[in-house]
């Protein structure tokens, strides 16, 4: 709390009594009628009785999968100020928490992110973009809670099967090596650690990674699981002792605001550990605000995480700009502040992770909770949400009807909040243009005659947070620049000779990892290239095709020329392609159609209407062997096509009918090791 002259404290007061009694009182109720005009009883916030639960902080995803894929593209200084808005104490959103996926080579939603350990004998600790994340909200708030979980893993873990736990103590040593990695390289400490997501869990592995996290030093290490439902894991951590002893937190998704029996007796730390998912628009904000709430009032979830992050990936794969805000234009440097980065706000710059939560929280009589969380050093923060249910549906789970209307809320400060005297105050209101606010810093509310006693008058979909800090900030940078297409010529060669990061600018893996590579067989023109790096399937989280593929450019490309070098490694066997129109990705990436070119080892070509090779336009076949660079190049206009080998016309005027539009490609016809270079697509009218 911070103190005020004599005179100032009294001008204060007479501004805010004055504000009560005019046109703007619909916000706060002079003290001294509060007595006569609360009805149906107050609201008391007390802490004699103790405390409720401590708070472990808000946070989001990075991952699950490649969701902050553009991000890191960005031009200076637009990426350091989204980065600023997700992370900076006292800006933005001011996460507490960054949950990130440990890649594992699979689709896991909207893209692959690359293992640290793609083979057995292989580690690298600089693929991806996870670690310069981390890096950067660490650079922000060095305080901030890392979270490490995988979705897919490599092939060589399962040994031909597609699952984890085939030798699990091989399973726990690539876990643990990712995060002795992150130290080692990078100097992050990872806080907790996950098992599968959404995926079965096994009691003997969390057992072994606990005594292989023990074993070499990182016994601060805490373990989540299962990030799934509260069932089954809540019922074996009660029948196993061991369990119960090696499990720290239990983490359920999308959980309604509820949670199991089973869950609340084992009287552990109960996380909704990813919720949200929602486009970001004033109901995904109304969604984001009633969850944060009511995931302690309902469910006494100490800690809620969103995913996803940023919403950093072609919208047009599955959950477009379902990120706490968007930054899906690298190219011209355009993002968007969405509204739940404020509504986070309301709750991250005013508590930090280790308060407390009171005892006494709670559901509004007229729709609408409140919770209240203190430092236990004298600050207080208030919440009090009233998203109506039509302006706060998350995508899953369904929101059961309920209504909230208008109402007088009185609430009474008892214990050693009593005498607490001024409470600075936050607003956000959703609905028609003329009355929308985001995350606006009102006058303080004044408690006179030392009662603790104040009351607000609320209406639907609503967000106040009261509090004795005074540190809270809207952070600003200047505008970006416009929203623009992505450039209609576009070329890369690949020629970078110590990238900062692993993968190509845009390219957007959807099954299998595309990686730069110095190539040792070619000096020349093809020293450097962009090289599908998987020799075999993945431990997969999604469905991942039988072919790799990564995507770039707008989704809205109908007629383009594209042409590209390819290098086929694997002899006989071995193919690639270049593609238009492709118009499926992420977890529909196996049934995404198009206008496929492949060429093929064993000297085939064809074309076909589909990534799976379902649809064949047209086949043949021609001069073509591994180990040999080859340019493709094809061309779709309207509904023709036509393709060319190293610039003769190998087919043309083939019919394309459908889609009438989607991203350029280039991929593999299986998990085998190919290159790409002078990537080059130019679209025409």
């Amino acid at each position: 709390m911070v103190g005020s002259s004599p005179e100032a404290s009294r001008q204060r007061r007479v501004e805010a009594m004055t504000a009560a009694a005019g046109s703007a009182g619909r916000t706060v109720v002079s003290l001294l009628l509060c007595a006569l005009l609360a009805s149906g009883g107050a609201y008391v916030l007390d802490d004699s009785d103790g405390l409720g639960r401590e708070f472990d902080g808000i946070g989001a995803v990075s991952g699950g999968g490649a969701t902050s894929r553009l991000l890191v593209n960005y031009p200076e200084p637009y990426r350091s100020e989204i980065l600023d808005y997700l992370f900076k104490p006292n800006f933005g959103a001011s996460l507490h928490i960054l949950k990130v996926e440990i890649g594992g080579d699979g689709q896991t939603t909207d893209g692959t992110e690359p293992s640290h350990m793609h083979y057995a004998l292989d580690e690298n600790y600089f693929r991806g973009y996870e670690w310069w994340l981390m890096k950067e909200a660490k650079k922000r708030n060095p305080d901030i809670i890392l979270i490490g979980l995988p979705w897919s893993f490599p092939g060589w873990l399962g040994k031909g099967y597609s699952w984890p736990y085939v030798n699990i103590q091989l399973t726990a040593y690539y876990v643990v090596s990712w995060i002795l990695g992150a130290k080692h390289y990078h100097d992050l400490d990872i806080d907790y650690i996950g098992i599968w997501n959404e995926r079965t869990f096994d009691t003997s592995y969390i057992k072994v990674l606990r005594r292989m996290l023990d074993s070499q030093g990182l016994q601060q290490v805490n373990i989540i699981a299962s990030d799934n439902l509260w069932e089954p894991i809540s019922s074996f951590i009660l029948r196993d002792p061991e369990l119960f002893r090696v499990i720290d937190v239990i983490g359920a998704h999308y959980p309604g605001t509820h949670v199991s029996q089973h869950a609340k007796l084992t009287k552990k730390k109960l996380w909704s550990s990813e919720d949200f998912s929602t486009l970001n628009n004033d109901v995904g904000a109304g969604c984001w605000g009633r969850i944060l709430n009511q995931n302690y009032v309902n469910g006494n979830m100490t800690s809620t995480i969103a995913w996803n992050l940023v919403a950093s990936y072609y919208q047009e794969l599955p959950y477009g700009r379902c990120g706490l805000m968007t930054a899906q234009e690298p190219w011209s440097g355009h993002y968007v502040i969405e509204s739940p980065i404020w509504v986070s706000a309301h709750t991250t710059q005013f508590t930090q992770p280790g308060w407390y939560y009171l005892k006494t929280v709670g559901h509004l009589k007229q729709g609408g909770s409140y919770v209240a969380l203190t430092d236990g050093l004298g600050n207080l923060t208030i919440i009090v949400e009233t998203m109506s249910r039509r302006h706060s549906k998350c995508i899953r789970p369904y929101l059961p009807f309920y209504n909230v209307s208008a109402q007088s809320a009185t609430f009474v400060l008892k214990g050693s909040f009593s005498e607490i005297p001024e409470l600075r105050m936050w607003y956000t209101k959703f609905g028609k243009p003329s009355e929308r606010v985001l995350f606006k810093q009102r006058d303080s509310l004044w408690l006179l005659g030392g009662n603790g006693t104040f009351t607000l008058e609320l209406k639907e979909d609503e967000l106040f947070t009261l509090t004795t800090l005074t540190t809270g900030r809207k952070g600003s940078h200047p505008p970006p620049p416009k929203s623009q297409r992505f450039p209609s010529v576009y070329k890369d060669n690949f020629n970078v000779d110590f990238p900062f990061f692993s993968e190509a600018p845009n390219f957007a893996d959807q099954t299998g990892v595309f990686e730069y590579y110095i190539n040792p067989e070619d000096p020349g023109e093809h020293r450097f290239t962009l090289r599908q790096v998987l020799n075999q399937r993945p431990i997969t989280w999604a469905a991942d095709a039988s072919s790799t593929i990564s995507i770039i450019g707008d989704y809205h490309w109908t007629n383009l020329t594209i042409s590209c070098d390819v290098y086929i490694e694997t002899p006989k066997k071995g193919g690639v392609f270049i593609a238009g129109r492709v118009n499926k990705g992420g977890l529909l990436v196996r049934i995404s159609q198009g206008v496929f070119f492949w060429i093929f080892a064993n000297g085939m070509y064809r074309v076909t209407g589909d990534l799976a090779g379902w649809l064949i336009y047209s086949s043949g076949y021609v001069e073509v062997t591994a180990k040999k660079w080859y340019t493709l190049t094809l061309t779709i206009k309207g509904n023709l096509s036509s393709g060319k080998l190293n610039g003769k016309v190998l087919w043309e005027n083939i019919h394309v009918k459908y889609p009438k539009n989607g991203w350029a490609a280039i991929g593999t016809h299986s998990f085998e090791f190919a290159q790409f270079d002078n990537f080059h697509v130019e679209v025409t009218n």
